[in-house]
């Protein structure tokens, strides 16, 4: 049997096992979701409504008959409360009903609905007394049938929430029956589950693990290149085609062994040609070459080898020539630099100069602004004031005009205290008169007439003189009025000037505004270009150390490029000054 075999019955085994568990697992769980699914349908929503049933009896109506009969609530209140607690109720007695109650639940069910309709109908009857608002009615409700209608109900509504109690810790216990069964079937399945695992252990480390542990060290001696016999070999499974591949490659070997011999003694040869020649490069001497008895194999090796000798020879020759024009060049550029960093660090000076000013005007211009926008504020403050002014000098028109009223009815009344005067003496002449006719016997009553004519006389007198005060007094009242109505007209143009002038300061804000905008946009622009001239100034002073660099870095390379030996002997390295026109048109 091969191994692959072997493993596959045990990993089958293992599989079936496990899926046996997950198939429990699942029905187990399965069950238990449909029973407690049962059980909030059929047992929690249904206690769920017997109870807002019983709170609603207990609670809208009982405690809003209540509240009605000790005036917390209006009838009114109290009437919507109890139809609320009706409607909902009956919602919910309903919902219960739905689930169709049966054997001793259903009993129960209907002794509640009997004692519910005979509620209702008591509860009708509140309904009736609280529409009619009739409080006695009220009271003798509340006191001898309020409780005795809806206790009973409560009473039957306990029973059903018992019942619907039992039934729920029964659904409870069943559901606790599956799972211990599931919990048994689950502890069975894993322990085969175990079974199969420790014999699927056993074979593969008997047949498996220990032969290829085996192997692996007959294989770790080939690669130590250690003689050693395959185990295996004979074997019909797959660690026996593994042995016979070792065989071969045992048997490839030892004939590499004798091959890399030979290889090694050519390879000799070669590292020591190679070494020479190496050295003498190294020295510096470019002329040394390798000999042309080099084994065939490497032959070219050889010529590859001198023929780079050959060109690295003209190229440090190159270098030479090159090193002196780079040399000069660098200088140049280094020079320019530094010329260029100057100005341009000069010229970000400037810039930060005229950043610095125009920032300066932008606060004049800001306060201005500001000042601007008082101004205008203070006008508006001036305009409302000229208003509150012209609204009282209409209310002192108006009271002026009140007063000259009140005096015309102050002349009506004075011409009636003249005509009472003049009345009054003449009953007085009257009354002399016939005081005369009387002779001795009226002497009195004529004294007493005399008094009342001269009294008359003086109240015509003092009437005379109010009339004429009176009227004084109303002319001064139409030159007043005349007055406020020209001071009116004064504020009226007060108001317009003012308007004028809030219109002007307004338009030299919004001028102020923009003429700010303009400027801080003006300032942001030149802080940008100090900034670019700034990172210009540092590129130019990078370029030029870069420069500097490259002008060291140059002659380090002349010094070592005449450190080597070519055909060609050259003088040393010629240096030359930087020329002074290409500083001229850089700058």
């Amino acid at each position: 049997m091969t191994i692959r075999t072997r493993l596959i019955i045990c990993l089958s085994l293992l599989a079936l096992a496990f899926a046996g568990l997950t198939l429990t697992l699942h029905l187990s769980l399965h069950a238990n979701r449909q029973a407690l699914s049962q059980l909030l349908t059929g047992r929690i929503a249904p206690l769920r409504d017997l109870k807002v049933v019983a709170d609603k009896y207990a609670v809208d109506i009982v405690d809003a008959a209540h509240k009605a009969r000790n005036g917390n609530f209006t009838m009114a209140q109290s009437l919507a409360h109890v139809h609320d607690g009706r409607t909902q109720l009956a919602e919910h007695w309903r919902a219960y009903a739905a689930t169709r109650p049966g054997g001793k639940e259903a009993l129960l069910a209907a002794i509640a609905e009997q004692r519910m309709a005979a509620a209702d109908r008591h509860v009708a009857a509140l309904e009736s007394i609280l529409r009619r608002g009739d409080r006695a009615a009220l009271d003798r409700f509340v006191v001898g049938t309020l409780y005795g209608t809806i206790d009973p109900v409560s009473a039957a509504m306990s029973d059903l929430i018992d019942e619907q109690i039992r039934q729920a810790d029964a659904q409870v216990g069943w559901i606790s029956t599956i799972d211990q069964g599931a919990a048994i079937t689950a502890w069975v399945l894993a322990a085969v589950a175990a079974a199969v695992w420790l014999a699927s252990q056993r074979v593969t480390q008997r047949g498996v693990v220990n032969r290829i542990g085996c192997l692996a060290g007959t294989m770790e001696d080939l690669a130590a290149e250690r003689t050693v016999d395959i185990p295996y070999v004979d074997d019909a499974d797959e660690l026996g085609r593994m042995a016979r591949a070792c065989e071969v490659f045992r048997a490839r070997g030892a004939a590499r062994i004798e091959a890399e011999r030979v290889q090694a003694a050519t390879q000799r040869q070669v590292t020591q040609g190679l070494q020479r020649t190496i050295a003498a490069v190294s020295e510096g001497d470019l002329t040394y070459e390798i000999p042309a008895d080099f084994p065939a194999d490497y032959a070219a090796v050889g010529r590859d080898f001198n023929a780079g000798l050959a060109h690295l020879r003209g190229l440090i020759g190159s270098v030479r020539t090159s090193a002196v024009s780079i040399r000069t060049g660098s200088s140049e550029i280094a020079l320019a630099s530094e010329d260029l960093a100057r100005r341009t660090e000069q010229s970000a000076a400037n810039l930060e100069s005229t950043a610095a000013e125009i920032g300066r005007i932008e606060a004049r211009v800001a306060a201005s602004e500001q000042a601007a926008g008082e101004m205008v504020v203070k006008a508006g403050d001036a305009i409302a004031t000229v208003g509150d002014g012209r609204a009282v000098a209409d209310e002192a028109v108006a009271a002026m005009q009140r007063v000259s009223a009140s005096a015309r009815g102050i002349d009506s009344v004075i011409e009636g205290l003249d005509k009472i005067a003049f009345q009054t003496r003449v009953l007085a002449m009257n009354a002399a008169v016939e005081a005369g006719r009387a002779g001795e016997a009226g002497r009195g009553f004529a004294v007493v007439a005399d008094l009342v004519s001269a009294l008359a006389m003086r109240a015509e007198e003092e009437a005379k003189r109010a009339r004429s005060q009176l009227t004084v007094t109303q002319g001064e009242i139409v030159s007043a009025v005349d007055l406020v109505q020209r001071v009116d007209e004064a504020l009226v143009a007060i108001a317009g000037d003012v308007g004028l002038v809030h219109g002007l300061v307004g338009r030299m804000a919004t001028d102020n505004q923009v003429q700010a905008t303009a400027i801080s946009q003006i300032a942001r622009n030149v802080s940008v270009m100090d900034g670019a001239t700034q990172q210009n100034a540092a590129m130019v002073e990078e370029t030029s150390a870069a420069a500097r660099t490259l002008s060291h870095e140059v002659e380090a390379m002349a010094r070592q490029a005449e450190s080597f030996t070519v055909d060609m002997r050259g003088s040393p390295i010629p240096t030359r000054a930087p020329q002074a026109g290409v500083l001229l048109e850089m700058a």
